[in-house]
């Protein structure tokens, strides 16, 4: 399969800036090279409002973005979670991707900024994930949402942290999640060898495997903790009894077959689970909607997944 041609150029624009490899890095270089928002993300797209605030969280006060949607509530709710290999990104790098969900969701998106690594290292993240989508179940009335339609969704890092909380909620009794949307998830923080890490996407696509290594050295201070389920949702014990989910996964992304893995372990387990695959395109695509086309598509797709979902509540 021909790698997309938004992608291409996408991949070509940030090669042109000659800048070495996170990997060989410090962790504030790596945390200002956040794209260009007029290149990656374009202009803001208009919604009902958008509203800074903070909740409490375990360790203070947690950065939330309030996304509602133009219409009449109480809408439906998704708590959003960034990528950024648990160490970079923002509710800021989310921003459009989330307006794009809100839109096409006809759903209040709740962005968080999580506790990033090394700072706070796992289980941190995880740790303000669930507080802040229990935060959202508590506290629905002030969002102007359902608290009984309330789904979960995030890319990269964001999706493992999307699984974490759908695992923690069906062990800890609640909330209820009716679905999970996760954007190439990286799902297995273990050695555990894919193709697509190891050797077919391994380098040249974006994010390359010494990144990988690089965000996990710094978000897990204990490397045996990569066994846990709350680290490593693949390794779960079960993945029964969890929402249905819509997983994306792109060709040429080193964390594609981890994303497939997971979508399978998912239905072995009786556990509804639908598969995108789009082999064109890059890990992080997501980030840039008005550089890649396909990113819009994308968010049209799990929009009506999740109407679907909160329709058939």
């Amino acid at each position: 399969m021909k790698l997309d041609e938004d992608a291409a150029a996408v991949l070509a624009a940030v090669a042109s800036q000659n800048r070495p490899p996170l990997s060989a890095g410090t962790v504030l270089e790596a945390r200002l090279r956040v794209p260009d928002p007029a290149f990656a993300q374009g202009k803001r797209l208009p919604l009902g409002s958008v509203i800074d605030s903070t909740i409490p969280g375990p360790g203070g006060d947690l950065p939330v973005r309030i996304y509602t949607p133009h219409g009449v509530g109480p809408f439906p709710a998704v708590v959003y979670f960034h990528g950024g290999g648990f160490v970079i990104g923002s509710i800021e790098t989310a921003d459009q991707g989330c307006r794009l969900i809100a839109n096409e969701a006809g759903a209040v998106v709740i962005s968080v900024g999580y506790r990033l690594a090394p700072e706070y290292p796992y289980p941190s993240a995880p740790e303000d994930c669930f507080a802040a989508i229990t935060w959202v179940s508590e506290h629905a009335a002030e969002i102007d949402v359902d608290p009984k339609r309330l789904a979960v969704a995030g890319d990269s890092a964001g999706a493992n942290l999307a699984t974490v909380v759908t695992l923690m909620a069906r062990d800890q009794g609640g909330p209820e999640i009716l679905h999970q949307v996760l954007l190439y998830p990286n799902v297995d923080l273990t050695d555990n060898e894919y193709p697509s890490k190891s050797v077919d996407n391994a380098k040249g696509y974006m994010l390359e495997k010494p990144d990988i290594d690089w965000f996990y050295s710094h978000y897990l201070s204990d490397p045996a903790s990569a066994d846990e389920a709350n680290a490593s949702p693949l390794l779960a014990e079960s993945h029964a009894e969890l929402p249905p989910a819509t997983v994306v996964t792109a060709g040429f992304d080193p964390l594609r077959d981890e994303g497939i893995a997971y979508v399978a372990a998912l239905q072995q387990s009786g556990t509804p689970a639908e598969h995108l695959y789009y082999p064109s395109l890059i890990h992080g695509f997501y980030w840039f909607p008005a550089a890649i086309d396909a990113a819009r598509d994308v968010a049209a797709e799990i929009g009506h997944r999740l109407r679907t979902a909160f329709s058939d509540y």
